[in-house]
């Protein structure tokens, strides 16, 4: 998209653009893409029918927060250091919070295991229909605007049980890791009652926005890629100027928090 129509698109949703950067903050949600990858093993194909991943943070819900797959690949197609290093599973809003425990979900039929050019079912025993526990690196604090992606790792060698006459088992050994994507930018506008359109625009010219709270003068824009960013505000008092910050730093899983910015007069 470019940016005039970005700029079109943020210009339409201002008048709720704060409060729903603030609905995001008060929930406490946070953006979670999960990936998967292959540790190598000695096959052809694993062909993977990914139900859905299941997420559990803090003790919230029990059960955990069901992030919906609904995928089949060969797991084996995507290798750290290739062209393909990992697949996108799923990708969805959860809340906030802490990471006690993930599992892996895979549809009962539609798993299979190619060896010496011939194609076998895997079999899911009985009694996983909720799934195989990931074992986590670290249970990773997920902060409320800032996006990560959770990298799931099949060991294609250890998750495969050869029971004779050519049958196979699946018994998903998976490790996991949480990784901060994007970080977030905050300030304060100067004098509060002067609501401000706030535009972050990267080198790319590629631009995300927001409006200043007009009771407390606050605004956050999350999801911002690491880079250098120019700020652009637009003062919708039209006795105040508007105004350019150059430079702003974007570090993902960090806050870059400007303090109070004070609008001048024309």
């Amino acid at each position: 998209m470019n940016k005039n129509l970005r700029i079109i698109a943020v210009l339409l949703t201002a008048l709720v653009g704060f409060s729903a950067c603030s609905k995001t903050e008060t929930n406490g949600t946070t953006q979670l893409q999960v990936r998967m990858t292959d540790a190598p093993g000695n096959y052809e194909e694993i062909n993977l029918n990914v139900k859905e991943i299941v997420v559990k943070v803090d003790d919230t819900i029990s059960k955990g927060y069901v992030l919906e797959a609904d995928k089949q690949f060969n797991i084996l197609d995507f290798r750290a250091g290739t062209a393909t290093p990992d697949i996108l599973v799923a990708n969805e809003e959860i809340p906030s919070g802490k990471i006690k425990e993930v599992r892996l979900v895979l549809n009962e039929t539609g798993n299979t295991i190619k060896v010496d050019g011939q194609l076998y079912d895997l079999k899911v025993p009985s009694g996983y229909s909720s799934g195989w526990k990931v074992k986590l690196s670290e249970q990773p604090t997920l902060t409320p605007g800032i996006a990560y992606s959770l990298v799931l790792d099949f060991d294609a060698a250890k998750s495969i049980v050869k029971t004779g006459n050519s049958k196979f088992i699946l018994k998903p050994v998976v490790r996991g890791l949480a990784v901060a994507t994007s970080g977030i930018l905050t300030g304060t506008i100067n004098p509060v009652a002067v609501q401000t359109k706030v535009y972050a625009i990267n080198a790319n010219n590629d631009t995300v926005g927001t409006i200043s709270d007009v009771t407390t003068g606050g605004f956050s824009i999350g999801g911002l890629k690491t880079g250098s960013y120019k700020l652009s505000l637009d003062a919708q008092d039209t006795t105040y100027k508007d105004s350019t910050i150059n430079s702003v730093a974007i570090v993902a899983g960090q806050t870059t928090a400007l303090g109070t910015i004070t609008l001048k007069k024309k």
